[in-house]
């Protein structure tokens, strides 16, 4: 069951699994973000995160046992330190570093480093969670208001929900959600945070989410693929076609998913992120009867 804790309840949590964690003088803060849910613990000696189980982040496909899952195979040394897992709670070590500003991005991919972040993911040990695609599209559907469907969109989940997803290239732990607000700068090296979604998929898929999430152009998006092919998957021809067939998906998926978030918080910012996406798929082909999306 998932749960909301409060400042006393992480207390108590750290007093019975932690006892060498002495929370007496330390500050609890709520963390900022898209779903904001949680908890910041610090003194001069403590910096720690605390990741919940909560019913919205449930409702989103995020499970805590998953996330402390793939951080313990497939991301130590550029992931947080799993200190504590729980059915319903996370406790990692809070990253210390340099925020990622926009232009910092830009030059992390220019330069190959975030492509060079993203193969050296791929190359870890798989977590055992395989993503599926269309189970959350399932998932999210049966959160969506009906009155807000349109016959076009009922196609696109038609077609999604019986259309056989692109064949993996490679398998890999993914992390999906890589973005200059889960970045920071240690030193000579990159870490990065927000695993809550990360599981095992085509290394294409990640690439795809990657490119979409950050509206990378076509330029950008060559320069990552030139970058990554040199320390991960080589065949670059390959690998750009594998990310074209991908991309529908990955727009579907975050289509859905700001539309699960404007039904949690009526926010809306995620209505407007939204409309520009069901306006891309109105721009495109959704064709059952040849079974193609053709991405103008």
């Amino acid at each position: 069951m998932a749960t909301s804790y409060s400042e006393s309840q992480i207390r108590q949590l750290l007093k019975q699994w932690l006892p060498a964690v002495n929370t007496a003088g330390c500050h609890f803060s709520v963390v900022e973000g898209l779903t904001g849910e949680s908890w910041r613990i610090e003194n001069e000696n403590i910096r720690l995160l605390v990741r919940q189980q909560t019913p919205i982040k449930q409702a989103l496909g995020v499970s805590r046992r998953r996330e402390g899952r793939v951080l313990k195979r497939s991301g130590q040394g550029i992931g947080p330190r799993v200190l504590l897992q729980c059915n319903d709670c996370l406790i990692v070590e809070w990253l210390e570093g340099e925020k990622v500003s926009e232009n910092v991005f830009s030059a992390l991919n220019a330069s190959g480093e975030l492509a060079a972040l993203t193969a050296q993911i791929h190359k870890r040990p798989l977590s055992g969670y395989r993503l599926n695609l269309q189970q959350q599209f399932s998932a999210y559907w049966s959160q969506i208001d009906r009155q807000r469907m349109t016959p076009a969109w009922l196609t696109w989940q038609h077609y999604f929900m019986q259309h056989k997803m692109p064949n993996p290239l490679m398998m890999a732990p993914l992390h999906m959600d890589i973005h200059l607000g889960n970045l920071v700068i240690q030193g000579d090296r990159l870490r990065l945070f927000d695993w809550e979604y990360a599981a095992d998929g085509d290394i294409a898929l990640e690439l795809a989410a990657l490119f979409r999430f950050n509206q990378f152009t076509l330029h950008e998006q060559r320069q990552f693929l030139r970058h990554y092919t040199q320390q991960g998957y080589a065949d670059l021809a390959r690998l750009d076609s594998q990310v074209q067939r991908w991309l529908p998906w990955v727009d579907y998926l975050m289509l859905m998913w700001f539309e699960v978030r404007w039904q949690q918080c009526r926010d809306p910012a995620f209505l407007r992120w939204g409309a520009a996406l069901y306006q891309r798929f109105c721009l495109s082909s959704v064709l059952p009867n040849n079974q193609s999306i053709q991405q103008k």
